[in-house]
């Protein structure tokens, strides 16, 4: 039989992803029951829905969950700002950390929960979710084999929705508010595939810069458009176009050139990873990696997050893999502010 572990959830009336939350955990077998923490009680009902007879018991205050329900693993969804004194009392409880991203407004909070995650001998998971689907699994095990060899450069581009930043409704969550995200589409998009990149890659930004703005003059204070050069660790460079551009949907891209060949992947849902290689090879040619249409989400990643923290297999992210994002996210801002390149240490 497999190992099950009792689960919560620590979110609030605006949390981030809570129908993917809810439902992944309804659907994984290792969740065993599910407690809810929202001072606002505005996520109960969904959660009564999604999640049947797993939810268990439900509370206003983390620490009284903590106390009371005594959950191996803590999920937490909160607004970025609020987030890690969260992390901090569930790490201190001696509970595995699942994190919404970006789980601070800097790099600097977000280190300390590693540290303490790492001295603690506990996972503090944050929920970059493109890794398990099957393209970047595959992506990834083509540069791991040395198709490629050195990595060259990369290019980029994540493109959504302007027509969210248009609602008075959306302006007014956290995620439109710079103090309460720390940023705007780089902080809550663009950090899903500055991770793609990274963990297909193999690679370390050293470098960035670039440009940011409110393109579209809507009245907040994030930016809705971004422009990112990087180098890397092994002397490559990159380039990442983001922005909410769009009136709906998602346009995106992603390839990288090496000394042996190149891979794209030119939309992660529609079109089958492409990829060429010289290496081994008398004639080359494109080859094509089909998959299964509608896998991505949250619940693949989710189930091994949670099977990590059952300690039945290894997390699908360190908190030092998700720290380097960060640190390359807010170098980046930080390079917009002075106009001068950062080094990401």
């Amino acid at each position: 039989m497999p190992k099950t572990i009792k689960v919560a959830l620590i979110t609030q009336q605006d949390g981030g992803h809570q129908p993917d939350y809810l439902g992944a955990l309804a659907k994984i077998e290792e969740v065993e029951a599910v407690a809810l923490v929202d001072a606002s009680g505005k996520s109960e009902e969904l959660a009564k829905m999604l999640l049947g007879d797993k939810l268990k018991e439900v509370y206003k205050d983390s620490a009284e969950m903590l106390k009371k329900f005594a959950p191996q693993a803590v999920l937490v969804s909160l607004e970025a700002v609020a987030s890690p004194p969260v992390i901090n009392q569930v790490l201190d409880a001696g509970c595995h950390a699942i994190v919404e991203k970006p789980s601070c407004v800097k790099a600097e909070d977000f280190e300390k929960l590693v540290r303490k995650a790492q001295q603690k001998h506990r996972h503090l998971i944050m929920t970059l979710a493109n890794r398990p689907h099957a393209p970047i699994r595959e992506a990834r095990r083509l540069v791991q084999a040395g198709k490629f060899g050195k990595i060259y450069g990369t290019e980029m581009h994540l493109v959504t929705d302007q027509t969210r930043l248009t609602k008075e409704q959306y302006r007014k969550t956290w995620f439109c508010s710079k103090a309460r995200a720390g940023g705007g589409h780089v902080t809550w998009v663009a950090v899903h595939w500055i991770d793609m990149l990274l963990h297909v890659t193999g690679l370390k930004i050293k470098q960035v810069t670039g440009f940011a703005a409110n393109v579209g003059g809507q009245p907040i204070d994030i930016e809705d458009a971004a422009s990112m050069s990087v180098r890397f660790d092994n002397g490559g460079v990159g380039s990442m176009n983001f922005g909410y551009y769009l009136d709906k949907g998602y346009q995106s891209h992603f390839k990288i050139w090496g000394e042996h060949g190149w891979l794209q992947l030119a939309s992660v849902e529609e079109r089958p990873l492409e990829w060429y290689s010289r290496k081994d090879v008398k004639e080359p040619k494109i080859e094509l990696f089909e998959y299964p249409k509608g896998e991505r989400g949250y619940l693949r990643f989710m189930r091994s997050a949670v099977r990590a923290c059952a300690e039945l297999e290894e997390p699908p992210i360190t908190g030092e893999e998700a720290l380097h994002v960060l640190k390359s996210i807010f170098a980046f801002y930080e390079a917009v502010k002075t106009g001068r390149t950062q080094t990401v240490e």
